[in-house]
């Protein structure tokens, strides 16, 4: 429970990840809407013109309109969501930035801050609860609604997929929007839990929500990929995160280490399935070619049943 308590947003985040990446999409600005959204709540906070619960819900909102404006780039212009969500990752930072320059915003009330660092339901915190109930509610969409099968349908190829009738334009923006709201929503519940925020909150997330979602079995490309194995992935990383700590492991080594594992996830199914295709194209040269034999023999059958046949005069 203190490993996920520790890297909850981060989880939360991994979840909408893996539907992004199913649908043949990423979106490396998931960590920059964190810290963008966070930063809006403080600036508001801290002019005091709206009460608090409004600059909640307008930081909410904010997070919501880096996923739209980057969706629609993706969904109507047809741009890369790479290049797209990397410039995403560049700019929400530096406005989150601007919005609280170099200091340390905090000061939430009471109630924001026990929601955030105290137990709700026995040891279990606000978000840790929020995370279950994500993570159930994203594996039944995903494997068990129309919505979810026409992701991976996307995934495998988009062309088939509008052919088949399905709106590819529509769920991608849906999916990047739905992003950019978890990942607005995890920086506010970032700031709930540390009390402060500065500029540079969820630096560098991006690395571990990735590694997450394709260390638990979901292709980079799109198309495959299942909630049970990013869960499972969820706690590989936690874990070992856990123990490079443990271990006195400085941060920059464990980041080495995590990006490490983000390009064995890639590596290890791509080679497996080289070596699969490679086997099958050598089972296939073993075989031979089908025997030409098989047409020529039905039609020789054929013409000899019809010289058998009595003529009719």
């Amino acid at each position: 429970i203190n490993m996920f308590q520790l890297s909850i947003e981060k989880v939360i985040v991994v979840v909408i990840m893996t539907f992004v990446i199913i649908n043949g999409e990423i979106d490396l600005s998931v960590a920059s809407v964190m810290a963008f959204s966070a930063c809006v709540l403080a600036a508001l906070h801290q002019g005091g013109s709206v009460s608090f619960e409004l600059a909640i819900a307008i930081a909410l909102l904010a997070g919501v309109f880096a996923g739209a404006l980057q969706g629609a780039f993706v969904a109507f212009m047809g741009l890369p969501s790479l290049v797209v969500t990397l410039a995403g990752l560049i700019g929400f930072r530096g406005a989150g930035r601007i919005l609280v320059e170099d200091n340390s915003i905090g000061d939430f009330p009471e109630w924001f801050d026990t929601l955030g660092q105290e137990p709700l339901i026995g040891r279990f915190s606000f978000a840790l609860i929020f995370f279950l109930v994500l993570i159930v509610v994203a594996g039944i969409v995903l494997h068990r609604t129309a919505f979810g099968r026409s992701l991976f349908v996307i995934g495998n190829n988009a062309n088939v997929a509008r052919y088949s009738g399905v709106n590819v334009a529509r769920d991608k923006m849906i999916i990047m929007t739905t992003s950019g709201f978890f990942a607005g929503l995890a920086g506010v519940l970032f700031a709930s839990r540390l009390g402060s925020v500065r500029g540079d909150l969820a630096l560098g997330f991006e690395l571990d929500i990735i590694t997450m979602v394709l260390l638990g079995g979901v292709s980079i490309f799109g198309g495959s990929g299942t909630i049970v194995g990013v869960a499972l992935a969820i706690l590989i990383v936690l874990n070992i995160r856990n123990g490079l700590g443990l271990a006195n492991i400085d941060q920059n080594t464990q980041t080495g280490v995590i990006g490490g594992l983000l390009i064995l996830s890639v590596l290890v199914p791509n080679l497996v399935a080289r070596l699969a295709g490679s086997r099958r194209v050598a089972r296939a040269a073993e075989r031979g070619p089908p025997a030409a034999g098989g047409r020529a023999e039905g039609g020789d059958t054929a013409r000899q049943e019809a010289d058998l046949r009595p003529t009719q005069s």
